[in-house]
């Protein structure tokens, strides 16, 4: 299974949000988005939908900037990537030219299950699991620090 773009910024994202310090060195929209490699515009819709989600809280104005909330911290991977994907099954088998195979497919369902499969992988996970040792020292060089 292949994860969308937006899906692999929003956890870089929520990874990179995890081993900012306190609220005083909230960095903003651009600064994660220049420190985890991608472009601002993009950075920007994934957050509206992190926040949408109770995943990251933005915060507008002076001393203002990002993180990543108590739930983002402690919920499940696998809960968050099911919702920034979607329930949208893994091949297209209905559209504008549907499988002629659709009603009698064995595979559709097996690449659901393999997809559940996927899913229930990540479910034990969390963003804080993802940022042990040796991954949130690591990220802590990538751009964004305290002001000097």
């Amino acid at each position: 299974m292949r994860l969308t773009k937006s899906t692999d910024i929003a956890l870089r994202l929520a990874m990179r949000l995890a081993v900012t310090g306190d609220e005083k060195d909230a960095p903003t929209t651009r600064e994660v988005a220049g420190a985890v490699g991608v472009p601002y515009t993009h950075a920007a819709k994934v957050v509206s939908r992190l926040q949408h989600l109770g995943v990251v809280e933005a915060r507008r104005g002076r001393g203002g900037g990002l993180a990543l909330t108590a739930a983002g911290r402690t919920g499940s991977v696998g809960q968050l990537v099911r919702e920034l994907e979607g329930t949208g099954d893994v091949v297209g088998c209905e559209g504008d030219s549907p499988c002629p195979l659709r009603g009698a497919c064995r595979l559709r369902g097996a690449l659901r299950a393999a997809q559940e499969a996927f899913y229930a992988a990540l479910d034990p996970i969390t963003i804080e699991d993802l940022v042990a040792r040796p991954t949130g020292p690591l990220l802590l060089t990538l751009g964004i620090g305290p002001p000097t």
